[in-house]
């Protein structure tokens, strides 16, 4: 579970450098297997066996190989399920990569309000999970600067090869109707905006996986057309914290 050396508040913009910590510590282990999409087998340090939560519904490609050392968080929640979720992964190369998926917006919401990236340091307010007036699909993060807006839609990055980093990992419908979508938007007047969050220490740079998903790398091809921005962030990883620490190329 992650801590943050900052309260949040969606309303607010701070100044503070951020630091996102694990807190409680994490347990170390070594990667067994995942499997069933949702699931992975560790043996921790002491040699116990366990079975954690993977909150990750991607390929998982080079972030899932047997015998990586893994961190787990642990719940003292009695209705769960599983005890564990996996956190992070370390390639055998040592670089960290954040398996959760859920912890990319995470990381968004505290760069918003501490304006650790420039590109949205002139903004003023900012709110989670909007739709756009007429809109199909809810946007991660609508921010503001007094009463211009700008759709953000945030995804995680953690398909390296090499240091180019690479998304989608997996065939992702959903992610090419959000791109269509901010096309929209964005041939409408307003402003758009997609952000790549980087979960792997390894990455330099950015672009998108033709390879894996044609139809979404044409679906980022006509939001660039229409005036859509694409950004990347990267993060600093170690078994203590995470933190978004700078931009980085994107080649789309």
């Amino acid at each position: 579970m992650f801590s943050s050396s900052n309260a949040m508040h969606v309303n607010s913009c701070r100044y503070r450098p951020i630091v996102m910590f694990f807190s409680p510590s994490l347990l170390r282990g070594t990667l067994i297997k995942r499997y069933k999409r949702f699931l992975a087998d560790v043996e921790l340090e002491d040699g116990s066996i366990v079975t954690a939560h993977c909150p990750n519904t991607g390929a998982m490609t080079g972030c899932a190989e047997p015998g990586y050392t893994v961190y787990l968080s642990e719940s003292d929640n009695p209705k769960r399920k599983l005890k564990y979720t996996w956190e992070l992964a370390q390639t055998f190369e040592g670089d960290f990569i954040g398996i959760n998926t859920h912890n990319a917006n995470k990381l968004v919401a505290e760069a918003l309000n501490n304006k650790v990236l420039s590109v949205f340091s002139d903004i003023n307010h900012w709110k989670a999970e909007v739709t756009p007036p007429g809109g199909n699909s809810r946007f991660d993060f609508a921010c503001g600067q007094d009463d211009t807006l700008e759709y953000v839609e945030v995804k995680s990055v953690t398909l390296a090869r090499g240091n180019q980093g690479y998304f989608p990992d997996a065939v992702t419908a959903r992610g090419a109707k959000h791109c269509l979508e901010l096309a929209e938007l964005s041939q409408q007047g307003i402003s758009t905006c997609l952000l790549f969050c980087v979960q792997h220490t390894g990455v330099h740079s950015v672009q998108v996986a033709r390879d894996i998903d044609p139809v979404y790398a044409d679906a980022v091809n006509t939001a660039v057309a229409s005036g859509v921005k694409f950004l990347a962030a990267s993060c600093s990883i170690d078994e203590q914290k995470i933190v978004i620490n700078q931009t980085l190329p994107v080649n789309v």
